[in-house]
């Protein structure tokens, strides 16, 4: 029972026609309180993390799996709570046989989209467990570096970091992360979160464990549609055999199953229905490009490149036909210059934001312009785009 949602519902009962109460918790980027049904996964995390409990750091450690199998759902929930109840002297993580210790942890994640360079890095970390700003101009990585050791050796606390993301091309190599994790205190573990099989990257040969994440099963993934469904929608909006459609389609994979639910919610508000139909998830699977990118990765780019993309995704085909074209058409609807436009497509198409679809040969000498494609669904990024610069 949500019984948050159930008042949402209530307060707009008002606007019957209404069908989509809140675009937010349908989308594939953001991660909830209570992951569901992940209760597998939050018990290993547990034994892995277990000897904080006694006031003790847990080894350095990998976490790995899919996309969309939750991993950075499940980090991000369990990090916040075991900060919450360390530092809110309301609330005791430990038990009448697990005395709380003199030592203080903390415990802090770092997202390597958004703090990719070794700067970012250690700012984001130092600014997670000071109360003072953190300058971001006027200051060196060395000093950030310094200022983090003397913070840990003058409070003696120790930190239990999550660094979520490892191994995407965006982020630093791997290599790159290993000499930052050199360069912290000894009181500070490391988790790394990523895609990459443990045998495929040198993090491992510092840990102690290697935990895998596996796939959504079928019936978990039903469920996180539905509970999602009744935070954001009219009840009844989406029933279960729709669920167990869409279930199917993704094979596990919660951020493409809530991706294919968002573009099919949104058809259907547009057409001023009450129920998602089959037409709107036919329709939704055709909008969700196959190897989709996870959507938050094309958020944690610096916000020049979301203008380009988000005009990128208003043009016709014609207007996508080629990266010359493409750039005159998004310069028209920015105040960008269309040097920087044209640097930034080409950026986003090494990355693999967007696809660069070569066209069919046609005889004529040359080579043959590339149309522009985004690998990520335009409707949700469309939308939230709007949602949040609307706020």
């Amino acid at each position: 029972m949500d019984i948050e949602a159930m008042i949402r519902r209530r307060k707009r009962q008002d606007d019957e026609s209404r069908l989509v109460g809140a675009y937010e918790p349908l989308s594939p980027a953001t991660h909830v309180e209570e992951p569901t049904d992940r209760g597998r996964l939050l018990e290993a995390m547990l034994d892995h993390v277990d000897p904080v409990f006694d006031g003790h750091l847990p080894p350095h450690g990998y976490l790995y799996g899919p996309k969309g199998a939750g991993k950075s759902a499940v980090v991000t929930a369990l990090f916040s709570q075991l900060e919450r109840q360390t530092v809110n002297p309301d609330t005791d993580i430990y038990t009448t046989t697990r005395v709380r210790p003199a030592r203080l942890l903390r415990f802090v994640y770092v997202d390597t989209r958004r703090h990719t360079s070794e700067f970012a890095f250690f700012h984001a970390l130092l600014d997670a467990i000071t109360d003072e700003a953190v300058p971001r101009h006027g200051i060196s990585t060395e000093t950030l570096r310094s200022r983090l050791h003397r913070q840990l050796d003058a409070t003696g606390a120790g930190i239990l970091l999550a660094v979520d993301h490892v191994g995407e091309p965006v982020s630093a190599p791997a290599d790159a992360l290993v000499d930052r994790f050199s360069a912290l205190p000894s009181s500070v573990s490391w988790l790394a979160v990523g895609r990459t099989d443990p045998a495929e990257t040198v993090l491992t040969d510092y840990t102690a464990a290697a935990i895998r994440v596996d796939p959504y099963r079928h019936h978990v993934l039903v469920d996180l549609l539905l509970r999602r469904a009744a935070s954001a929608l009219d009840s009844g909006a989406l029933d279960e055999d729709a669920a167990v459609t869409i279930a199917d389609w993704a094979g596990g994979d919660a951020h493409d199953a809530l991706a294919a639910l968002f573009v099919a919610t949104d058809r259907a508000a547009r057409a001023d229905r009450q129920t998602i139909t089959d037409r709107d998830i036919a329709a939704a699977f055709q909008a969700v490009p196959p190897d989709c990118v996870a959507l938050g990765r094309v958020f944690a780019l610096p916000e020049n490149k979301q203008t380009v993309l988000r005009a990128l995704v208003d043009l016709d085909p014609a207007e996508r036909e080629s990266v010359t074209v493409a750039t005159a058409a998004v310069a028209d609807l920015t105040d960008l210059a269309e040097g920087t436009i044209k640097r930034y497509l080409y950026e986003l198409a090494d990355v693999g934001i967007v696809d660069r679809v070569q066209a069919p040969e046609d005889g004529e000498s040359g080579r043959p312009p590339s149309r522009l494609e985004p690998k990520f669904p335009p409707t949700v990024f469309r939308r939230l785009y709007d949602i949040e610069r609307e706020s």
